[in-house]
């Protein structure tokens, strides 16, 4: 799917090249392990990056040169795979097929070189200013979780089960260590990203794959770096189930009931628990949304995720607090249907349909062809989507089955208002 090239040890390049798109598409990804403090930084980082650089030294004046290279789209973000912090630097350029200049794709190159290598510094640090401005930004980000119940709930729930993990910190660090960040703390940070986090480039677009090659070559002059550590694999040890409650100013209850499995991202059987978490709740047609939210009324909403890189599965609910005990029994009794292989042909052909159709959709986006590939070349280096919907495919009824009997509940957790119960 994508051509790899070995820039340096740790630093590598993913270019494909297609007449899919009229855009050219870049995306750069610096990776290091998931740590709260360099994840606070690293958010600050990618808010002052994004708004100016040392060539563009305001935000009005990068956005103007943007707008004069045809409306390219540079910003930048950050997430948490597994293990892992990514930063990510995205741009998206016309393609010059499209135009009656040339010397497009060029300049946008050299504002994602600049971007990088050029950051927009007063006497060798970053602008106060802007810092203080962008870690104001990043701490409202962190504030709106609170009043997001749904997404409260879920980090409450988390924390409870996988305390001081992965599974459970941000990817944007903490309020207190966003505020205790300095500008030289940030200079540092940047240092540290750029000379020694793995890096990973993508480029999709109808180009000259040799020419573009040599163009990143002399763009990206980086130093060679160790790669990010094979994650290791998760082992969950049986535990008593937690009840726990917890109550604010609110009206709906939100039920989440965390549930883990020794099946993750680099097992085996993960496509297997992509289908049974289908078929559980992770769709419209699946067994907790017809049950517990249609049949019986129980809820507001009934879905479940399975965080793959976690071996955990989620089960979410919106619920008259009242109710809790009844909508738990409800959804306990989904899972035991599944793991006594009570699995309609229907639940399993459409949970198969629909995990397809999401993968192709994805690729109908240059941005979402990159972002899925990076996730399953660690995998299979020689992904495509076709091997991945084959896979689903080859999923039985007796396969599901045997997922569920590996599924087992850690906590129910329930948030609900003060008058409630």
């Amino acid at each position: 799917m994508f051509k790899k090239v070995e820039l340096q040890e740790g630093v590598t390049l993913y270019i494909r090249q297609s007449d899919q798109f009229k855009t050219v598409n870049f995306s750069v990804k610096w990776k290091t392990a998931l740590d709260e403090k360099k994840s606070a930084q690293r958010t600050v980082l990618s808010n002052v990056l994004q708004d100016s650089n040392g060539r563009y030294r305001t935000q009005t004046a990068l956005r103007n040169a943007l707008d004069e290279l045809y409306g390219t789209v540079l910003y930048t973000d950050v997430a948490k795979r597994g293990e892992s912090h990514i930063f990510s630097l995205y741009a998206e350029c016309v393609n010059e097929e499209y135009l009656s200049e040339s010397g497009v794709l060029d300049e946008v190159l050299g504002l994602i070189q600049t971007t990088i290598f050029n950051p927009n510094l007063v006497d060798g640090q970053f602008d106060e200013a802007i810092v203080n401005r962008e870690k104001r930004s990043v701490i409202e980000r962190i504030r709106s979780v609170y009043d997001d119940k749904t997404r409260y709930a879920q980090k409450r729930m988390l924390e409870l089960i996988r305390p001081n993990s992965a599974a459970s910190a941000s990817s944007y660090g903490t309020e207190a260590d966003v505020g205790a960040l300095t500008s030289a703390d940030l200079f540092a940070a940047y240092n540290d990203m750029i000379n020694n986090d793995e890096v990973v480039i993508y480029i999709v677009g109808d180009i000259d794959i040799a020419d573009m090659i040599e163009k990143v070559t002399a763009a990206f002059t980086l130093n060679a770096r160790q790669r990010q550590a094979t994650p290791q694999p998760i082992v969950n040890e049986p535990v008593a189930v937690q009840h726990i409650g917890e109550q604010q100013d609110m009206k709906q209850g939100k039920l989440h009931l965390g549930f883990s499995t020794p099946v993750t991202f680099h097992h085996p059987d993960y496509a297997k628990m992509q289908v049974t978490n289908g078929v559980f709740g992770g769709f419209a047609h699946s067994k907790l949304f017809m049950n517990v939210r249609e049949k019986e009324s129980m809820a507001y909403y009934a879905s479940s995720a399975y965080a793959s890189h976690y071996g955990l599965l989620y089960v979410m609910a919106g619920i008259d607090a009242e109710l809790e005990d009844k909508a738990v029994t409800l959804i306990k009794e989904q899972l035991v249907a599944l793991q006594q292989g009570d699995i309609t042909d229907l639940e399993l052909d459409q949970t198969k349909a629909l995990l397809a159709n999401g993968i192709k959709s994805a690729f109908d986006s240059a941005r979402g062809q990159i972002e899925v590939f990076d996730q399953y070349k660690e995998q299979d280096e020689h992904f495509t989507a076709e091997k991945l919907i084959t896979g689903w495919q080859a999923v039985t009824k007796e396969d599901v089955q045997q997922m569920a009997s590996e599924i087992t509940l850690e906590i129910v957790y329930l948030l609900s208002g003060k008058e409630a119960k």
